[in-house]
């Protein structure tokens, strides 16, 4: 059996988010067994597997990407980005989404995500004002 649908996430302001139960509730009924694969269709935001219990990671995830991707158009610190028509955020954006990758591929066993007791789907906004964001769903399974 494969199966797959569009979803769209709720707009978010720039920051990492823990959306596995937003995505989940938007996705058909899980196989027993089988792997799920999301692919978001954005070029300035990203996916990722990391902690769902301490907020602060999500904050200092947050941190760690704008020290290792900064704003910076005119000239500071040596880094000037020539894609700058979008704004300041868009090109760190496109280099941030890059880092993290648009899409994960996660097991599925007895009908649920297999996923270890620390882990969530996080959403990675990158842009200050990104807007509702697609994703392509793909269920796999038996």
């Amino acid at each position: 059996m494969v199966q797959q649908v569009e979803i769209t996430l709720q707009p978010k302001p720039r920051g990492f988010h823990l959306v596995t139960n937003e995505i989940l509730r938007q996705i058909p009924k899980l196989p027993k067994t089988g792997i799920i694969n999301i692919f978001c269709k954005h070029t300035s935001c990203g996916l990722s597997i990391n902690e769902n219990a301490d907020p602060d990671v999500r904050f200092d995830m947050e941190t760690i990407f704008n020290h290792l991707v900064p704003e910076m158009t005119n000239g500071q610190n040596g880094l000037r980005y020539e894609h700058t028509l979008e704004g300041a955020d868009d090109m760190p954006a496109h280099a941030k989404s890059t880092l993290s990758g648009v899409s994960l591929t996660l097991p599925i066993t007895n009908g649920r995500l297999n996923t270890g007791i620390w882990q969530g789907i996080y959403f990675c906004e990158y842009r200050d004002y990104g807007g509702a964001r697609e994703l392509v769903v793909t269920i796999i399974g038996e």
